[in-house]
């Protein structure tokens, strides 16, 4: 079992505050009733292993969940092969750089890509 609680009857939305997608995300939703437990990486960064977990959910390698076309990984870092634990502090200590909305509903994990995705969770 992992550190990410799940459960079939609420949503847990990993997302960004600072993202339009994600909030356009949240909001579709929210419109659909569901319960929500909101966790905005921004004001709580997640955990190592959280990342790790959710990289496995969705099939993906830590460094896949990097958005290397984000402001804030052009402006600090340069395109590199790094370890996991190396992606995973990065992702730590720059949450922002961290590809998202990610919906989980018990053993569904998705990476959204437009906010309607989250009506196939």
């Amino acid at each position: 079992m992992g550190e990410i609680a799940t459960s079939d009857r609420q949503i847990t939305l990993f997302y960004s505050s600072r993202s339009k997608r994600a909030k356009q995300t949240l909001a579709y939703a929210k419109s659909e009733g569901w319960p929500i437990h909101e966790i905005d990486i921004i004001k709580n960064p997640p955990t190592g292993t959280q990342i790790a977990e959710l990289a496995d959910r969705l099939g993906m390698e830590v460094k896949d969940l990097v958005n290397q076309n984000h402001p804030a990984y052009t402006s600090k870092f340069e395109a590199h092969e790094f370890s996991s634990r190396d992606w995973i502090k990065m992702i730590r200590h720059n949450p922002e750089i961290m590809k998202q909305p990610i919906a989980l509903r018990g053993n569904i994990t998705i990476l959204i890509e437009t906010p309607t995705d989250i009506l196939k969770i």
